[in-house]
Order: structure tokens, then C-alpha cells, then sequence
């Protein structure tokens, strides 16, 4: 009688993050009894204690690179891991911690602790791809979890995941949601960014904040100038962009165009 073969083993890494990605995987309930059953989840401390030391075939990272150390640790991932996939907007853009990007952090540190000497951390948060070769990037904040289901099957069987390129503006279409900015004049990220969220906002009459980031070939140069005949001045363009994805390539551009 052959021998069984192994089954793949999974590993789910935390970096500067919330947690937030994570708590999608373990919010799959019954996919997640499917995923258990396909693979040895070799370490993953959000969920268990128990690890499985060696090399993974897929790993899972959330959150940015924040510290020295951490610039170190993912080295190491990556050296261990078959595959490494990127999940949520920490780790694919740097995440909301990224606005420190556009500041003086020991000025931040000086002013939010009582103790600045005790803080050891980088000038800079960077997504995970500036420090290591990352194989797909799941955004979102948090990610979608039909989404991560579907990244895991892709990977488990050898092919390419199948996520959408468009954007918010499709979503809100397939749902029959009214345009907040045609119906409304509300200000929207929606033309520019990433679908995944099934426009969530906008289907309440709210505008899109780009939880999920640049989508492919976003056109923010354009909508800027509609957001400004509704209003908005350089400030407030400048900060639209900085938020969850602040320092994605075109929303970084985009808000540095508004004030530097």
C-alpha cells in the first residue's frame, strides 16, 4: 500500500497589525473545518499553541514592518515558506500606521509616551513585498473572507487565485446601489478602489473610504478633480488618500499632489 502523502502545512504570521485579517480566517467557521481537514496548520498563535517546526507551503502574513526585529523575522519567513501570501491592507500597503510615513515619529513618540527612550521602532511602516518576494496580495481591511477561502483553495491545488481587478463602482452596479456621488454629491473612493467589501458604504449612502485599496490602473488624478467641484479642498483631498492604504503607491502620489 502507497504511502499517505503528507498533507501541505499552513502557517499564519502577525506582524504590526490588529489582528483583523486573522480573525477573518477564524470567521469562516464551516470553511475553516474544510481547511483544517486539507492541511496541517503548522503555526497560526491567533488560533492554537501548537506549532509544527521546519518549512510551510503556504503562509499566510498580516500586518507591516515596523521594527528592526520584525525586518529580521520576515527574512526568516520567507526563507521557510514554499508560498507567502499577503493578507490585508498592513501588509500589502503598510496599513493606517503607514501615516507616520508623512511625519517625524519621534515627535509622535515624544508626544503619545512617557518614556520616548524605551520606544525602538523604524521611521517607517512598509508593506511586506519592500523586504521580501511576496507570491499574491490579498487586500482589504480586514480581507475578505470568501476572498482568503478562495487564495487557500488556489494555492492548495497548484493554480492562480481568482480575485476581481475592478472596482467599488462594479460592485455597487451588481447591487443596483444608487451612485452616492451622481445621486448624492457625497464623496466616494469607489472609482479608485480595490472591489472586495461588496460595496458596503455606499449601499447605506456613504461614500467608499478605500479599505481595500488601489484597485488595478486607478485613475485618481481624475477623480480628485471630481471630488474638488464638490467641495473638497487640497487638505481634504490630501487625506482622503490617507487612510488604511496611505502609502499604496497611487494614493501615496495622489495625496503628496495635495500638499506634500
Amino acid at each position: 500500500m502507497a504511502a499517505e502523502k503528507p498533507r501541505p502545512r499552513l502557517a499564519v504570521w502577525k506582524f504590526a497589525s490588529c489582528d483583523g485579517c486573522q480573525l477573518s480566517l477564524l470567521d469562516c467557521e464551516d470553511e475553516l473545518l474544510a481547511v483544517a481537514d486539507a492541511v496541517d496548520i503548522a503555526y497560526f498563535q491567533e488560533a492554537t499553541r501548537g506549532t509544527i517546526s521546519g518549512r510551510y507551503d503556504l503562509s499566510l502574513v498580516e500586518g507591516s514592518i515596523t521594527t528592526a526585529h520584525d525586518a529580521e523575522r520576515i527574512q526568516e519567513v520567507r526563507r521557510r515558506s514554499r508560498k507567502l501570501v499577503t493578507i490585508g491592507a498592513c501588509a500589502t500597503a503598510g496599513g493606517i500606521q503607514a501615516l507616520r510615513n508623512f511625519a517625524d515619529v519621534q515627535e509622535y513618540a515624544s508626544v503619545v509616551y512617557a518614556r520616548p527612550d524605551y520606544i525602538r521602532t523604524l521611521a517607517t511602516s512598509t508593506p511586506i513585498a519592500d523586504h521580501v518576494p511576496v507570491d499574491f496580495a490579498l487586500r482589504g481591511c480586514p480581507i475578505n473572507k470568501r476572498q482568503l477561502v478562495e487564495v487557500l483553495a488556489a494555492f492548495l491545488v497548484g493554480r492562480r487565485p481568482v480575485t476581481p481587478p475592478h472596482g467599488v463602482c462594479i460592485e455597487c452596479k451588481l447591487k443596483g446601489a444608487v451612485c452616492v456621488m451622481v445621486a448624492h454629491g457625497t464623496p466616494c473612493l469607489g472609482p479608485v478602489t480595490h472591489a472586495g467589501c461588496g460595496a458596503l458604504c455606499p449601499s447605506y449612502d456613504r461614500g467608499c473610504y478605500g479599505c481595500y485599496g488601489p484597485k488595478e490602473t486607478p485613475n485618481a488624478l481624475s477623480l480628485s478633480a471630481w471630488l474638488a467641484a464638490l467641495g473638497m479642498d487640497e487638505r481634504a483631498l490630501q487625506r482622503v488618500y490617507r487612510s488604511f492604504n496611505a502609502d499604496a503607491e497611487p494614493f501615496r502620489k495622489e495625496s503628496e499632489r495635495h500638499g506634500g
